[in-house]
């Protein structure tokens, strides 16, 4: 087992090099697939077509931030949510009356988050062989459902998961229902993935046991201190997805 394994202190470290019958459930942008950096690009190419006289990039940046925050509350996640932040960040900043073509222009910008192509993180493919021929294995994602689906579909992982859910928002009440629902043993079951708000700490405070994945573009918006687990045996945190062969 890798050094990784040991980078929270009091984190749990299995007896056993491989946890025979277990439930994972994964998450899917940024732990599966890169995605993030898609909307760091169109963000980058937003602030640059802004060009404020008055505010910094990062000044703008915390506008947008707003704004996202507005938009997930009344639209949801996703790409067309996405493009309703950027449109209306623009027109509450812009110094000069928006016009159809700075609207296409700011559109534009998105494009490249909805290409065909998914692009894996390293080592996704293989390491879902071994898991899935292994343990029950679901995608836990959260997000537009029609969106994260044909993410799913396009990735051609689809096969290795015996049970997708896509969830509006993945806090404690969601992962509680989702437990009720299919009757997840607590002790054997597992969250993993990349955003301590999302996938750890609200895992871990439905019961759950959790792997935290970091990555290093994770959404700003998906940042938070990681929540301790009293026991200190229900929390992993390994360097990278192909470690999970050496656990499971």
């Amino acid at each position: 087992m890798t050094d990784s394994v040991n980078q929270i202190s009091n984190t749990f470290r299995p007896r056993n090099r491989s946890l025979p019958d277990q439930t994972l459930l994964i998450d899917a942008d940024d732990t599966l697939w890169e995605n993030n950096i898609f909307f760091e690009r169109a963000i980058a190419s937003f602030i640059s077509y802004l060009n404020h006289r008055a505010y910094t990039p990062q000044e703008v940046r915390l506008h947008l931030n707003r704004h996202e925050l507005a938009t997930i509350q009344a639209h949801g996640y996703g790409v067309e949510s996405f493009r309703k932040s950027l449109v209306n960040c623009f027109e509450d900043l812009a110094e000069t009356p928006v016009t159809p073509k700075m609207h296409r222009e700011i559109v534009s910008f998105t494009d490249a988050i909805a290409a065909d192509e998914m692009e894996l993180i390293t080592g996704v493919a293989e390491t879902l062989v071994h898991l899935s021929s292994r343990h029950t294995v679901w995608l836990v994602t959260k997000g537009n459902e029609t969106e994260q689906r044909g993410k799913l579909d396009r990735s051609r992982l689809a096969h290795h998961f015996d049970g997708v859910e896509v969830l509006a928002e993945k806090n404690a009440a969601a992962y509680s229902a989702l437990i009720a629902r299919h009757g997840w043993d607590l002790a054997t079951t597992w969250m993993i993935g990349n955003s301590p708000k999302s996938d750890v700490n609200p895992s871990l405070a439905a019961g759950l046991r959790a792997v935290f994945i970091p990555h290093p573009h994770t959404w700003i918006m998906e940042e938070a201190e990681l929540s301790m687990p009293p026991d200190g045996e229900r929390l992993i945190e390994l360097g990278n997805f192909t470690e999970l062969a050496e656990i499971f």
